[in-house]
């Protein structure tokens, strides 16, 4: 048996040990999504957890572990008698990012239940993890289809399971824990809103506590049972400490006092809904628990929204997380809280849980906690002048313009890589379009198909009675079309030509709104800016939007157009992700008015580097950002050298009355 780091010595994480203790107090609160950068023990301090939460009882040889005391009257092992059980230690079950759906909720066997009618269930993740602990790590890589099925299971507390007529219900109630490293990507706002809880978690830039992290951990590498026997001690006193919360529970008694801040609180917050005022009148009520008390006070309500409001207060994936906490602690003084900090030592800090980081705590690292302020840039107007000849020096960043909603824009054709949001593919999830014989394990029966597949050998196979006699030659699996993510790449002049502040600040607008859209529908995203002599990747293909909305931000301009600089970096860019990734399907997005400047013939270069897409087939549209009476066309003419197609900036508003920009031509669209 494998011995897990005492929960105890993890060092400097006292927020994350803070929430997933609540949790274990109070499960209803609705589970952890703990935000961090990699090697900060978010995964040691989920799996220490399981060893503190006490044993469970369970009804001996149930597969969906039956509470013997209240056994489940719809359990598919059942029906059970109430009566005594036999105890285990409580789970800690990993979801891999690379499960399929049958894997998290159980399949069935669809075979015996058509020809038997025999519900042959073999149970998933699901019901592993009831009345225990459901560990997702990196969750915001995880298919749209499993976190919904996950998080709708985690509200429900119950796994429906239905296939062509055939269904099975068990209970899965467990504690959901989701870790996450933003630089990968982040969740969908509603999904962000059904995890209870958030902390954000990061390293320690004090050497004392760093050197007691390195310490601790070579201890545990070269005797694990020696060092865990060390700190028996803490993890006995917090077992025990979790087992009496649970008790005192019942007892703590939420005044009219404490939701009136609650509620004050999330509406001075702007949060949605109405989940996140349950969620903190759920978590302050534990924390009381927690600090044995049968009273919420203000210093309960005021830590329950430092973890139960910052994911939720988030407007698009740019806003950074956090909350105000002078504005928070106005609110609440406003409402009848006490103007004062809470004690961390006293009866309101009770909520911390033990721990041995040493006498001094270090303070929270900046940004941790509160608004992430912007980068530090001129507004427009500051400097003199509106532009600079395409030869000019290197001009500041300006502020991009607010996001708009964009046009759909995507790759023709069928595609088969990641789902997502954007271009048309063969996926697992959607409409039904036909159907094969399966390959491999049958994920998705067409029944129809099946059906006409077995119908004209009945009699050859000795049918006598009503059923049908089905063989697995006849079973077959339902092809369906849905969604999916691409990769798409910004290839963005930042040259002298683009610099007008007025332009430059539309222009980021307009390539932040595609991010967000990115976002939205589930894409990788990369980044390629070109100015001066040459072109640079300001980012490699990623997950994370935010990322490049930040290296966005800082963008100067100034210098000469080398247009084909950039096309040459984007191709070799997609060149390089397509042997990663050679399912995901890339569509280039050139955002540039068109003039080509700097070195001999830089028309030429472009063209020719434009028809090295055109060739391979890329998907391209070209964003044109020519402005004045007078335009020159060139942006056109690039769209037409890489076979897409061309779009203004007013045209790639959804709402503009331009037309609607349909999916981009790989053909090449040369005009007759």
């Amino acid at each position: 048996m494998s011995t897990h780091f005492p929960f105890t010595a993890v060092v400097g994480q006292q927020d994350l040990q803070l929430a997933l203790l609540l949790n274990s107090v109070a499960p209803n609160i609705g589970g952890v999504l703990v935000r961090g950068e990699k090697g900060t023990a978010k995964s040691t301090a989920v799996r220490a957890l399981s060893a503190l939460l006490p044993e469970v009882a369970v009804v001996a040889g149930c597969r969906f572990s039956c509470d013997p005391a209240s056994p489940d009257p719809a359990c598919p092992d059942g029906p059970h008698e109430a009566g005594t059980g036999v105890s285990r230690d409580a789970r800690v079950v990993e979801l891999p990012v690379g499960a399929s759906e049958d894997r998290l909720v159980g399949a069935l066997d669809i075979e015996r239940a058509l020809a038997d009618g025999v519900k042959a269930f073999e149970p998933g993740l699901l019901a592993d993890a009831h009345r225990g602990i459901l560990y997702v790590d990196e969750v915001n890589l995880l298919h749209d289809h499993l976190v919904d099925l996950l998080l709708d299971a985690a509200a429900m507390g119950a796994s429906y399971v239905e296939r062509e007529g055939v269904s099975v219900r068990h209970a899965a109630r467990f504690l959901l824990v989701g870790t996450m490293n933003p630089e990968e990507g982040e969740l969908r706002p509603q999904l962000l809103d059904r995890f209870g809880l958030t902390v954000e978690v990061a390293a320690s830039r004090e050497t004392d506590q760093r050197v007691e992290v390195v310490r601790r951990r070579l201890a545990f590498d070269d005797d694990p049972a020696a060092f865990a026997a060390g700190w028996a001690d803490e993890e006995d006193a917090l077992r025990a400490r979790i087992v009496a919360a649970r008790a005192l529970l019942p007892d703590v008694r939420l005044g009219d006092a404490a939701l009136r801040q609650i509620a004050a609180t999330c509406a001075a917050f702007e949060v949605d809904g109405m989940r996140a005022d349950i969620v903190m009148a759920r978590t302050a009520t534990a924390l009381a628990a927690w600090a044995g008390r049968t009273e919420v006070l203000a210093e309960d309500v005021r830590q329950a929204a430092l973890l139960a409001l910052p994911h939720r207060r988030r407007r698009n994936p740019f806003d950074a997380p956090g909350l105000d906490e002078d504005k928070l602690d106005d609110t609440l003084e406003q409402n009848g809280g006490e103007d004062e900090d809470p004690d961390p030592d006293g009866p309101g800090g009770g909520g911390r849980p033990p721990r041995g980081d040493g006498p001094d705590t270090p303070p929270r690292p900046e940004g941790e906690s509160g608004d992430t302020p912007a980068p530090s840039v001129p507004e427009q107007g500051q400097e003199q002048g509106q532009g600079q000849p395409s030869g000019g020096g290197e001009q500041q960043p300006v502020r991009a313009t607010e996001p708009f909603r964009t046009k759909m824009l995507s790759v023709p054709g069928l595609g088969e890589g990641a789902a997502g949001r954007r271009s048309r593919a063969r996926t697992e999830h959607g409409r039904t379009t036909g159907a094969r014989r399966p390959q491999g394990a049958l994920t998705k029966l067409h029944l129809a198909a099946t059906v006409q597949a077995a119908a004209p050998h009945q009699r050859a196979r000795g049918r006598s009675g009503r059923g049908l006699v089905v063989r697995r030659d006849d079973l077959r699996q339902a092809t369906r079309e849905g969604r999916e993510g691409n990769l798409v790449l910004f290839v963005v002049d930042a040259s002298g030509s683009m610099a007008a502040r007025q332009r430059m600040a539309a222009v980021k607008g307009a390539v932040l709104s595609l991010l967000l859209d990115a976002y939205q529908r589930r894409d990788k995203v990369g980044l390629i800016t070109f100015r001066g002599k040459d072109a640079e990747v300001a980012l490699p293909p990623t997950s994370s939007v935010d990322a490049a909305a930040a290296r966005l931000e800082l963008l100067p301009t100034g210098g000469r157009t080398p247009v084909a600089a950039g096309l040459l970096k984007a191709h070799e860019v997609l060149r390089v992700e397509r042997l990663r990734d050679p399912s995901r399907r890339p569509l280039l997005v050139v955002v540039t008015d068109g003039r080509a400047t700097g070195g001999p013939d830089p028309v030429a270069l472009a063209t020719r580097a434009a028809r090295l897409h055109e060739a391979e087939g890329i998907a391209s549209v070209v964003v044109d950002c020519e402005s004045g009476p007078v335009r020159l066309g060139l942006a056109g003419s690039l769209a037409r050298d890489l076979g897409g197609s061309a779009v203004t900036l007013d045209e790639l508003r959804a709402d503009s009355i331009a037309g609607l920009v349909k999916d981009v031509q790989v053909t090449n669209r040369r005009a007759a």
